[in-house]
Order: C-alpha cells, then structure tokens, then sequence
C-alpha cells in the first residue's frame, strides 16, 4: 500500500536573485510570464509595483530585495507566480514573487526536505535554508513577507 501523498511536499521552486525559493504548492495560485507591471508611488525598493489579476490589483514583490540576498531586475519577460495570502485579509488576498526564471513543481519526500547547519544569519523573512539534493533553497517567512506588504497600507 502506498501513502505516496502523505510521504511527499509538493512545492514550486522560484529562482531569486542568485537564491531559489521554495515555496508551498498550496499557497500557488497562478504562475505566469510576460505580465505588464505597473510602478507604484513612493513604495520601498522591494516592491516592485502591481500586476493586474482577475480584477485584482495584485502587489508584485522582489523576494531577493526584500530579503537583502539579491538584486532583481524587471523587464517585459518578467515570471511571477501570484500567491494566496495565510491572513485572510479580504482587501489583500494575493501577492506575487518576481522570479527569473519559470517556476519548477517539485515533489520533496517528507524526510528529504533537511536544514542546512550552516551557520549563516538569515534575514527575518527567511525561514530557513534547507537542502534539495545537492542543492539549497530558501523556505520564505510567509508571515512576515505578509507582515511587510500589510505595514505599507498601515
């Protein structure tokens, strides 16, 4: 008998800046690529403007300057992945990640998803660093992502 969905994380791998971000599967609403984003007035450098979605106005987020491990640029082939907010605000209920490159479905075994011991200081709105395989990512504070983008309507 087999639990194959009990045993595995799906998530979706974003690229941001020089890091890959894994975020929760259940979180992704859309990915999408080549979006027209729009500059807001006076916001910090990590947000990046907003994108128009399903009648939505949706915040467009660098997670690499938001975080101080990157710098992220914009152009017309831009990729953003739209998220489901965990605080259920009703007047902010998505926000999307810039990312480079097109996001990746993976699927982690439960025991393969391990913490990086390194003993690097991560910014608040890391969680932590874990290991794929050979490779590492960031697993993102969500909550203080949201905590961030709801301090600017404050």
């Amino acid at each position: 008998m087999s639990y194959a969905s009990n045993d595995e994380i799906r998530g979706v791998l974003i690229s941001a800046g020089a890091e890959r971000v894994l975020l929760p599967n259940a979180t992704v609403a859309e990915m999408m690529s080549r979006v027209p984003v729009e500059a807001v007035a006076d916001a910090p450098r990590w947000l990046v403007g907003e994108i128009g979605w399903h009648g939505w106005q949706v915040p467009l987020v660098s997670f690499a300057r938001l975080s101080g491990l990157g710098e992220e640029t914009v152009a017309g082939h831009n990729k953003v992945v739209v998220l489901k907010t965990l605080n259920g605000n009703a007047q902010r209920p998505y926000y999307a990640l810039l990312t480079q490159s097109f996001p990746q479905l993976i699927s982690v075994p439960r025991d393969g998803l391990l913490a990086d011991a390194s003993e690097e200081t991560l910014p608040d709105i890391v969680h932590m660093r874990v290991l794929l395989g050979e490779q590492s990512a960031l697993l993102p504070n969500l909550d203080a992502l949201e905590a961030a983008l709801d301090s600017l309507t404050a």
